[in-house]
């Protein structure tokens, strides 16, 4: 019986201690790993939180409003901004005997005809072949086949009848002999002051890229280097900013210049003009034009309408075309054409400096009928002369 006992006991110890095991084991599985240790983060202490993390506000100091006089509402507070300060108005040089002046300027049309003829003329024996070398310097210098037939006849005639030919006399011969061929006698002076009326009324024609509007404003400043006041019109409305140079033109000395909207009736423009002219009591209205190809009939019969409706108010004393000197008889081309829808009264000659084409001047003038009565010599503001023929001529044959 107490073998029973003790087999009784053993067996439940052991059971007992399997179950241990058992229970044990399975513990271990169901347990999750230990999580990692979190680094050591110190949380800056002003980051603020939300919801069930916020914390209670903590104690710092703070500033006070402070106590400022303000507008009690009666007047609004008017911030004066500094006035623009006006252009400064320029004083051009005085216009007389500015050609002589810029003389040096046609050193290239001296070279090519007034040393060109002299160097021909000096030789000992004058032959057909060098007559004929002095038709063709002549012709290269766009003087023109009548004019140059008509020059080296009496040329002919002078020599021969002069005989010995020292360098002095032949100087004298050419320059008097040129001096006829330019045109002394021609009246170059710009018609701006007519005796019954103010103000005198001038058109400036041409095509575009001969200098047309800078043209324009450069007579300005002879005009006011003259003693005379200017209104400018700025009527070509076609070309992008021709409105705004002209309008620098006439604040540099102080003119002032009437416009329309791009691409407005350049009609109506010239018109306003010479309509402010007249309230301003000005000496001068100068209206610059539009100058698209003179191949497009369409902008020809524009130019016609702008005088058309210029002379309503009162006669337009001068049309002045401006050429480009440098195009030679190009240039004569648009003269005729220009004259056919205008009369022209005048030309106006530029880049007369950069061509060794200085006979264009008699050239043009025998074409239309009419005087060259300004030349632009270059790029400076006041280098557009009053023509003089004397200076001119002197130029080209040198001293």
């Amino acid at each position: 019986m107490d073998i029973v006992i003790l087999a009784v006991v053993i067996a439940v110890v052991v059971l007992g201690a399997l179950g241990g095991l058992i229970v044990g084991s399975r513990r271990k599985k169901q347990l999750p790993p230990p999580p990692p240790a979190a680094p050591d983060i110190t949380a800056p202490p002003a980051e603020p939180h939300v919801g069930d993390e916020a914390e209670t506000p903590r104690e710092e100091p703070r500033r006070t409003i402070e106590e400022v006089d303000l507008p009690d509402g009666s007047a609004p507070v008017v911030v004066e901004e500094p006035p623009a300060e006006a252009p400064e108005i320029e004083i051009p040089e005085p216009t007389a005997g500015r050609l002589v002046r810029l003389r040096t300027r046609l050193s290239r049309s001296q070279n090519a005809l007034g040393k060109g003829l002299l160097t021909l003329l000096s030789r000992e024996h004058l032959d057909e072949d060098t007559w004929e070398e002095i038709e063709d310097t002549l012709l290269t210098a766009d003087v023109g086949v009548q004019p140059t037939q008509e020059l080296v006849e009496r040329l002919r005639e002078r020599v021969k009848v002069l005989g010995t030919r020292t360098p002095e006399e032949l100087r004298t011969l050419l320059r008097e002999e040129l001096v006829t061929l330019v045109g002394p006698d021609m009246d170059r002076v710009v018609k701006t002051e007519p005796e019954d009326r103010k103000p005198g009324i001038v058109m400036v024609v041409g095509v575009n890229g001969t200098g047309k509007t800078t043209t324009t404003g450069k007579l300005a400043r002879v005009l006011v280097a003259d003693g005379q006041s200017v209104v400018l019109g700025a009527a070509d409305t076609f070309r992008a900013a021709a409105a705004d140079q002209l309008q620098t033109w006439g604040e540099r000395v102080g003119a002032h210049t009437v416009r329309g909207p791009e691409g407005g009736d350049p009609a109506s423009v010239a018109f306003d003009a010479v309509k402010e002219g007249k309230e301003m009591g000005a000496n001068v209205v100068l209206i610059d034009t539009a100058g698209r190809l003179h191949t497009k009939t369409g902008l020809m019969d524009e130019l016609g309408k702008v005088k058309r409706v210029v002379e309503k108010q009162a006669p337009v004393d001068e049309v002045l075309l401006v050429l480009d000197a440098t195009t030679g008889q190009n240039g004569l081309v648009q003269a005729r054409v220009f004259s056919e829808v205008v009369d022209i009264t005048g030309i106006v000659l530029t880049k007369l400096d950069g061509t060794a084409k200085g006979g264009i001047v008699v050239a043009v003038q025998r074409e239309l009928g009419v005087p060259v009565k300004l030349v632009g010599l270059g790029e400076g503001a006041d280098d557009l002369a009053p023509f003089e023929p004397e200076a001119f001529v002197d130029a080209l044959v040198g001293e």
